[in-house]
């Protein structure tokens, strides 16, 4: 089957600032919830991946990110890129590509970051989520890019119900583990700790961490990408909220962006509280039933996903607001917002570019923190890692701007455009 684009990709004047402004400042969360697993040479928690011990500042640090940042970041990322799939389907069926040259086209481009998933795990980092949002991706454009509002809303709802239910199965089921008796759980402690013990980490050479890094990676793409079902649910609300071009135009949708955040935002923080509490020891919970809360935090997670993107497309209007000097309409015409201010606009820069920002967070940590690499991770603390991850936030910023100034994308974005338009264009 031959495929005719009429049309590129995204053009600089097309970008909407709200996305941008949430990727770039996510990926500092992103930054800080991925370099706890560098933390090496110690006993982690099995659901939460900090260091079961440490200092009141560490104890303090890791109850913040457990509750702000743990599980909430990825299913913002997710929800973005079901988002920009909507975007690139729309533009291209709008300037006359037939649908299922679009269609073909956005799988095209999912099995590509499936493919720098695979190789960026085999580099440098097991956590990949490239991998997950590729398999993501081809199911869900397969089964639900076209589909009526209605269907895309009621699979919503199935796997939110398929989601509490987990959540409160496995608080049943933790429940009854913690009162197993000694050598049983003396067993199921000694198992959870040999499958916490990440061998990409504490292997001695590179090569032998590869196989360590790729099999972590398989777990992470499937049960992220598909069995966990917080990704595929944030693709199915992004196609619906993308049809509606509510990032693109917040001004006409503040007060569900307003619901939204200020709704989602609060249960995700609270519904993290109780693996918080339970790790700094506020809650008397044995350690071999310590995952007892896990799903209830992933389940919550997606509603901070959904608030903090709201929160970003809140943020988005008010700073074009304030640089325009005009009030905020209730409801007025679709109009791009252009923000550029000093602050905004370099984390914006790093949102035009969260690809390659991303890839390069795992440059700037696995040759440094790892046991094949200088070693640091087995040196640092939940707090001295805390400020290396912002130091690998603000490198990717000064990066980000620097290529901004210099009018140019990412390497990362560059290489997925030309894997994917120009395959697509003589398929």
């Amino acid at each position: 089957m031959s495929t005719t684009l009429t049309r590129g990709p995204v053009r600089a004047t097309e970008r909407s600032p709200a996305p941008d402004l949430a990727r770039g400042f996510m990926l500092l969360l992103i930054a800080v919830a991925n370099t706890p697993f560098y933390l090496w040479g110690r006993s982690h928690t099995f659901a939460g991946g900090h260091p079961a011990e440490g200092s009141w500042l560490d104890m303090t640090i890791d109850f913040l990110v457990i509750t702000v940042v743990d599980l909430r970041t990825y299913p913002m990322f997710a929800f973005l890129f079901g988002y920009g799939m909507w975007q690139i389907y729309s533009r291209q069926t709008a300037a006359g590509t037939p649908e299922a040259q679009a269609h073909g086209l956005l799988q095209l481009r999912n099995l590509w970051l499936l493919v720098l998933g695979f190789v960026h795990a085999a580099l440098l980092w097991m956590g990949d989520v490239l991998g997950a949002y590729g398999i993501a991706g081809l199911i869900m454009v397969w089964l639900f890019l076209r589909r009526k509002d209605r269907t895309l809303i009621a699979w919503a709802w199935v796997l939110l119900g398929l989601l509490t239910l987990t959540a409160a199965l496995a608080i049943v089921g933790g429940w009854f583990t913690a009162q197993a008796p000694p050598e049983i759980a003396a067993q199921i402690q000694a198992d959870l700790a040999a499958s916490s013990e990440d061998q990409s980490m504490t292997a001695g050479s590179y090569l032998a961490s590869i196989p360590a890094r790729l099999s972590t990676w398989v777990f992470v793409a499937l049960g992220q990408g598909v069995a966990g079902l917080v990704v595929p649910l944030m693709i199915l609300l992004a196609f619906w909220a993308g049809r509606r071009r509510i990032l693109e135009t917040p001004g006409e949708h503040l007060p569900l962006l307003r619901r939204v955040a200020a709704i989602g935002i609060p249960v995700a923080w609270a519904g993290a509280l109780p693996q918080a509490l339970m790790h700094v020891g506020a809650i008397d919970i044995p350690r071999h039933a310590e995952w007892m809360f896990m799903f209830t935090q992933i389940t919550t997670g997606l509603f901070g996903g959904l608030g903090y993107v709201a929160l970003f497309g809140l943020i988005g209007h008010a700073v074009a607001r304030r640089r325009s000097g005009t009030p905020a309409p209730a409801a007025g015409p679709r109009t791009t917002l252009d923000v550029d201010g000093p602050v905004a606009g370099a984390i914006q820069a790093v949102g035009k570019r969260s690809l390659t920002c991303y890839l390069l967070q795992s440059v700037l940590c696995a040759p440094v923190l790892t046991a094949w690499g200088l070693g640091l991770g087995q040196h640092l603390t939940s707090s001295s890692m805390l400020l290396y991850a912002i130091a690998v936030w603000g490198l990717t910023l000064a990066f980000a701007v620097w290529q901004e100034k210099r009018g140019l994308r990412g390497p990362a974005e560059v290489l997925l455009r030309r894997l994917t338009y120009r395959r697509a264009a003589a398929a």
